[in-house]
């Protein structure tokens, strides 16, 4: 599966963006609305980062617990890794395991286009292996149907 078929298949819900001046309370109250868990910093139309909750969680820790004062690009991650909607999910899979991420931007010749989370990526693999196992199941003879 390639990272364009697993967007399509997330839906048409959009980027979530944010400003880096914005400050990160507006932030958290965006994420906890939406249910998410990353937001892509935008600045004139470009991405200039990534906040996602790790970052907030270490800006928490950086401030001494009081964010009320801390904006959005001091807790951003400036150079997010990137992916590209050519990429196989196993490729994505590798590229956050190995940077130790969770959510990765992906962008194409106009830039961002979506973000993929690694939840993301676990469901569209195990949505593979149990459609792999069903076709197995259904090319050996006599195998009970599942009901």
């Amino acid at each position: 599966m390639s990272v364009r078929e697993l967007l399509a298949s997330k839906g048409t819900e959009g980027i979530q963006s944010i400003s880096p001046d914005s400050p990160v309370v507006e932030a958290i109250g965006i994420m906890t609305k939406l249910n998410i868990g990353s937001l892509v910093v935008m600045q004139d139309g470009q991405m200039v980062g990534l906040l996602t909750d790790r970052h907030l969680v270490r800006a928490l820790n950086r401030s001494g617990g009081n964010l009320s004062q801390t904006l959005v690009r001091e807790a951003m991650e400036t150079k997010p890794v990137v992916g590209r909607l050519e990429d196989d999910v196993h490729e994505v899979r590798r590229l956050l395991t190995e940077n130790h991420i969770s959510h990765l931007p992906v962008a194409d010749e106009n830039g961002v286009v979506g973000i993929i989370s690694f939840f993301d990526v676990a469901r569209a693999v195990l949505s593979n292996v149990e459609f792999e196992n069903k076709l197995l199941k259904r090319y050996i003879k006599d195998w009970p149907e599942e009901k």
